[in-house]
């Protein structure tokens, strides 16, 4: 079941720009600074920095993953295996980046597939 979190309506108005940078890479550090007192922002910049921190990651084990095998394969797959890796990365990241856009500039407040739950910011 898909759990919708309702804002103050002034304060989902006021604030659904700050929503969508969120989702904009390190751009989510805007709305951690300048929109402290917004709940609805914090939400969305909950879920962006997850995400932000999500692709980080998965960054670092595409590249991990690249390096062995390179090795293993004295570098004959090490191309094709990184292009796939980080297009699905960069598919990834699209994604999820839409979708919490499109949940910022419709005043929704839905929490992101997979990584939705976690909390960073309150």
């Amino acid at each position: 079941m898909e759990e919708n979190i309702v804002f103050n309506t002034e304060d989902v108005t006021s604030n659904k720009a700050m929503g969508i940078l969120a989702y904009l890479g390190l751009l989510v550090l805007v709305p951690i600074f300048a929109a402290k007192d917004s709940q609805y922002a914090r939400f969305h910049a909950n879920q962006g920095l997850v995400l932000c921190i999500a692709t980080v990651a998965l960054s670092i084990a595409a590249g991990i993953i690249t390096f062995v095998v390179s090795i293993v394969t004295f570098g004959l797959l090490a191309v094709p295996v990184t292009i796939i890796l980080y297009l699905a990365l960069f598919a990834f990241w699209v994604a999820f980046a839409i979708l919490g856009i499109l949940n910022a500039c419709s005043g929704e407040a839905k929490k992101l597939p997979l990584l939705g739950n976690i909390t960073i910011i309150k």
